[in-house]
């Protein structure tokens, strides 16, 4: 079954909406300049709001753009974060998986095949579209790139679709990329940082009818 990551969480009743769907990964952004961004107090009450991974809750993802040890490790002293999804180097990114020892996933930019890894360096990839001059972050930005790049891609690891995915469009992604999951943020929302449960309901329909 694909699997199906909600990121940007940001309230208790989407994290508990998730958690009735069987999503198997809630996103906690901790970037400042994202309208997702909660701090690691909030993200403290929304992971104590549902079941833990072990009991059968969705995993729990911490997206940090750039950021330093000292920034993490405060993070992990207040969130039980299962995963960490990086935005960064693949120096830097290497160099947080060994500092924390936790798994650790490495969001890559690709517009050719070229940009595709080919080594398993981490314990997955966050596959989307490439940054542009004038973003002011690195995703949740509704922007999607050919996804008939990663069809006959032979991944080295695990690796998940982002990037301008909604329900509309998400089954064609599948077919069309060959992705084993997907990743959502603004595509299941009703305005900046606002999860809509109608439009995460759509999404996990759609790509459970179809993956």
């Amino acid at each position: 079954m694909t699997g199906i990551k909600i990121c940007g969480v940001r309230d208790v009743a989407t994290m508990q909406a998730c958690a009735d769907l069987r999503v198997d990964w809630v996103g906690l952004v901790f970037y400042q300049a994202s309208p997702r961004y909660v701090t690691p107090e909030q993200a403290q009450v929304l992971t104590r709001s549902i079941p833990s991974h072990g009991d059968g809750g969705p995993a729990r993802v911490g997206l940090f753009v750039k950021a330093d040890d000292e920034t993490i490790e405060r993070t992990l002293q207040s969130v039980p974060l299962d995963i960490l999804q990086i935005y960064d180097t693949e120096e830097r990114a290497g160099a947080i998986k060994s500092r924390f020892g936790l798994p650790t996933w490495l969001a890559r930019g690709v517009s050719s095949s070229s940009d595709l890894p080919s080594r398993a360096q981490f314990d997955g990839y966050v596959i989307e579209a490439p940054h542009q001059k004038g973003d002011d972050r690195p995703g949740g930005l509704g922007r999607t790139f050919d996804w008939t790049l990663t069809k006959n891609w032979t991944a080295p690891v695990f690796w998940m679709l982002a990037g301008g995915l909604n329900p509309s469009n998400v089954r064609d992604a599948l077919h069309a990329s060959g992705a084993p999951a997907v990743d959502v943020s603004s595509g299941v929302e009703d305005r900046p940082g606002h999860k809509s449960h109608d439009l995460i309901k759509k999404f996990v329909e759609k790509v459970r009818l179809g993956g």
